[in-house]
């Protein structure tokens, strides 16, 4: 059964679909209003005025969350991009923004630099915690070609003891 979920994120719907076995869960993904205290590292505290590294939706169901990191422009072969997850539901995103030299190429040309204001060249982490705990091994990541992270983590599930009595 494929389910299509949908997060409301910037104003905007998008959906995320699942070919997960349903979870008995109906609802739509919500967002999180859940206050999370984020904790940035490196370059992504050092970003000035370009688009800034490190903002993060996440999103709530029944039985799992949906994260998603902004990392533009980070490359998505050339970063080592890794995400590290803690049953706890704390996230750490750690990288490495390339260095361009001050220039830019495409496949015809080379460009130096004039202006800059992407994150500077060198290591970032991004930290955050989820609602609640999780379990890290059932985690599907996706790093998107828009320079996106994103990141679907399986709640933690309680077994149920039943006592005859």
């Amino acid at each position: 059964m494929r389910k299509i979920l949908v997060l409301l994120s910037m104003g905007s719907p998008e959906h995320f679909c699942s070919d997960r076995p349903d979870h008995g869960s109906t609802k739509p993904w919500q967002p999180s209003t859940t206050e999370t205290t984020n904790s940035l590292a490196g370059t992504a505290k050092e970003g000035g005025a370009g688009p800034p590294i490190g903002l993060i939706d996440i999103g709530v169901s029944e039985a799992a969350y949906l994260f998603r990191v902004a990392l533009p422009g980070i490359r998505k072969n050339e970063c080592g991009v890794k995400c590290e997850i803690q049953r706890d539901g704390t996230i750490h995103v750690r990288g490495v923004v390339t260095p361009d030299a001050g220039f830019l190429r495409d496949s015809l040309n080379v460009f130096q630099l004039r202006v800059q204001q992407l994150s500077p060249p060198g290591p970032f982490t991004i930290s955050f915690k989820l609602p609640g705990p999780v379990d890290p091994r059932l985690f599907c990541p996706n790093f998107r070609g828009d320079g996106i992270l994103e990141g679907m983590v399986m709640k933690e599930r309680v077994p149920v003891i039943h006592v005859d009595g």
